[in-house]
């Protein structure tokens, strides 16, 4: 019998990234009501923990690659009881257009697509921006990102030194122009949520903030770092030594 080949190392990577995405998402949609992951077949599934009013519930979200869309669409729709989505992740090997092509001839609507980027922490170019850059380390500071972002981005319990979330900011002139967290998950860590108010923007800013984070990630022995990118911001991403690995593509499935 011949022996299974093992899986490239490209395949490993996108693995592991898809690990960090899913246990990432998770964990900041976590923050209100537990929604949590689970396996399905060849599929990943995230979707809320069991809710006293079943008109709170948030819809499914179905992760997969590589695995032919005619079975992620039986898989999610035999186990889906209420509203979801797809989340899919595209190595490039089938051009995007072709992969949506088949949702849509599923019955899907196409939504968005990100660039899937990751950061092996080897090399982390130095930056310099006219703003200070600080890990948000006291309630005061909590209070103030949150309140800049005008949602919760970190919780009390974040505050602790060994916390699975650790969140960045940046200040200028007295006031918080921006903003990053990194996730800790089992395969690598994921940064969430990376935002610049548009005024402050091209000035060094998003880089500073994503290489102080980068910088501490790697001081606690994180071996990879993903992401999902505007296709605009894909860009910036580029420069700090991120790499584009896959396409996520989202999809909707439309009313019958």
């Amino acid at each position: 019998m011949p022996r299974a080949r093992s899986p490239s190392p490209a395949a490993k990577t996108l693995d592991r990234a898809m690990e960090v995405f899913t246990e990432g998402f998770s964990f900041t949609r976590s923050f209100t009501h537990p929604y949590v992951t689970t396996q399905v077949g060849p599929v990943r599934v995230l979707r809320d923990g069991p809710r006293k009013n079943h008109r709170d519930i948030r819809r499914d979200e179905w992760v997969a690659a590589d695995t032919p869309p005619p079975e992620v669409d039986r898989i999610a729709r035999e186990n889906s009881p209420g509203r979801f989505c797809l989340s899919i992740f595209n190595d490039g090997r089938t051009p995007d257009a072709e992969v949506c092509a088949a949702y849509k001839a599923l019955h899907y609507r196409y939504a968005v697509s990100e660039p899937v980027m990751v950061h092996p922490l080897a090399r982390i170019p130095r930056v310099s921006c006219p703003a200070v850059i600080r890990r948000v380390q006291t309630q005061a500071d909590a209070d103030r990102v949150n309140k800049a972002a005008g949602q919760k981005q970190i919780l009390a319990e974040h505050l602790r030194a060994d916390a699975p979330l650790r969140q960045y900011f940046a200040e200028l002139d007295g006031a918080i122009v921006g903003w990053v967290r990194s996730i800790t998950c089992k395969s690598g860590n994921w940064c969430s949520n990376m935002y610049v108010l548009p005024k402050h923007r091209r000035k060094g800013i998003g880089s500073a903030l994503l290489e102080r984070m980068l910088r501490d990630d790697r001081a606690h022995g994180v071996k990879l770092a993903v992401l999902t990118a505007s296709h605009a911001g894909a860009k910036l991403y580029a420069t700090l030594g991120y790499r584009q690995i896959a396409t996520l593509l989202f999809f909707t499935p439309k009313k019958r």
